[in-house]
C-alpha cells in the first residue's frame, strides 16, 4: 500500500511491538510495498531489523455482515498454516514470529491486526512476469513442497469455502440497475456504478460459470492440500539462501488448482511436472475455477472500496485502473 492506514498511528504500532512482542524499537519506517496490507520496517535498540505488517480487518471481510472477529480469525489461520510449515520443514516459508501470547496476529485496537516478521535481505520481484524459467521452477518446487507438506502443517489452517469476498456487494450493484442506486461515497462512486451497469449480463455470466464450477470442485475433497493462494512472482524473493515465499494472508485447505491456475507458461510443462512430482494431475475446470475466481475477487474487492467512503488517493487510483481493466475484459 502506497499510504499508512488512518486507523493505526506510528505511536500506536510503536507501542503494539513493545506490548505483545517486547520489541525496544529505535525506529519505524513506513514502506509502501505491495497491496493489500500495510507495510514498515522497524529496527530494535540492538540493531537487528524487522518487518511488520498491519491489515484493516474491515476489508478481510467476506462480506458486509460479517463480523471483524471472523475476518481476524481467518487471517490468523492463514498466518498460523505458514508458522506450522516452518516448523514442519519447510525453509523457504517467510513465516511471521509468534507474541509473547504465542499468536502469529494480535489486534491493534479492533480494526486492525498486526504480525511480525524477521527482515529478509534480498531481491524482491513484481507482480506478473517470471524473471526467468529458473525463477518459475523454483516457485513449482516451493509449491509442490507446500501441497505435499505433512498433515501437522496444515491441521490449523481454514478450509476454503469457494466464498468470493464481497460477492454481495458485487451483486447489490448488480441488482441497482444503470444508475447506481448507491450513495455518492467519493470521485469513483458513479463512475463504478457506470462501468459495472455496461457489463452487467458479462458479469453475471461470469458468476453463474464460477458457481458451476465450485459445485463442482465441491465434489472432489479428497484432492484437498494445504495452499499459500497467491504464489504469483511478486509473492517471491531471491536471498543468499535461496528461494523465499512470502505473504501467506490466504494460505487454505484447498484444491491445488488453486495454487496452479497461473503457473504454467501455456505449453503445459508446468502442469505436467506437478503431475509428475505428485501423482496429482491437474484438472482443467478446476484451474479455470481459480482463473474465474480471480478476476470475480478483484472486481468485487474494487467495488466495496468505491461503495465506502474514499478520497481519491493514489491507493484508489490504482485500484480503479485495475478493476476498469478486468471488468473491460470480461466485457469483450
Amino acid at each position: 500500500m502506497l499510504t499508512p492506514p488512518d486507523g493505526l498511528s506510528q505511536e500506536a504500532l510503536v507501542s503494539v511491538l513493545a506490548r505483545h512482542w517486547r520489541l525496544s524499537t529505535a525506529s519505524v519506517a513506513y514502506r509502501a510495498v505491495g497491496f493489500g496490507s500495510h507495510h514498515w520496517e522497524a529496527a530494535d535498540q540492538a540493531g537487528a531489523r524487522w518487518f511488520v505488517t498491519a491489515d484493516e480487518l474491515y476489508k478481510n471481510r467476506i462480506c458486509r455482515g460479517e463480523s471483524l472477529d471472523i475476518a481476524f480469525e481467518r487471517l490468523r489461520r492463514a498466518l498460523t498454516a505458514a508458522f506450522d510449515l516452518r516448523n514442519q520443514g519447510c525453509p523457504f516459508v517467510i513465516a511471521p514470529v509468534p507474541a509473547d501470547c504465542g499468536e502469529v496476529l494480535v489486534r491493534a485496537g479492533e480494526e486492525v491486526g498486526v504480525a511480525l516478521y524477521p527482515f529478509v535481505d534480498g531481491v524482491s520481484f513484481d507482480w506478473g512476469e517470471f524473471s526467468s524459467p529458473a525463477h518459475r521452477r523454483a516457485l513449482l518446487e516451493m509449491v509442490i513442497a507446500v501441497h505435499t507438506a505433512p498433515e501437522a502443517a496444515r491441521v490449523r489452517a481454514m478450509t476454503d469455502d469457494y466464498a468470493i469476498p464481497h460477492r454481495d456487494e458485487l451483486e447489490a450493484l448488480l441488482d441497482s440497475g444503470a444508475h447506481g442506486e448507491i450513495p455518492e461515497r467519493g470521485p469513483f462512486t458513479r463512475p463504478l456504478a457506470r462501468l459495472i451497469a455496461a457489463n452487467n449480463r458479462a458479469i453475471e455470466s461470469l458468476l453463474a460459470r464460477y458457481d458451476e464450477l465450485s459445485w463442482q470442485a465441491r465434489r472432489r475433497p479428497s484432492r484437498m492440500v494445504l495452499t499459500h493462494g497467491e504464489p504469483h512472482p511478486g509473492n517471491t524473493m531471491l536471498t543468499p539462501d535461496g528461494w523465499r515465499l512470502i505473504d501467506w494472508d490466504t494460505a487454505a485447505f484447498a484444491s491445488p488448482e488453486r495454487d496452479l491456475w497461473d503457473l504454467d507458461p501455456g505449453d503445459g510443462s508446468v502442469l505436467t511436472a506437478y503431475a509428475a512430482a505428485t501423482g496429482v494431475r491437474p484438472l482443467p475446470h478446476l484451474l479455470e475455477l481459480f482463473r474465474v475466481r480471480w478476476d470475480l475477487a478483484d472486481i468485487a474487492v474494487d467495488v466495496s472500496r468505491f461503495s465506502r467512503s474514499h478520497r481519491g488517493t493514489a491507493e484508489d487510483d490504482e485500484s480503479w485502473r485495475t478493476l476498469r481493466s478486468v471488468v473491460e475484459r470480461i466485457g469483450a
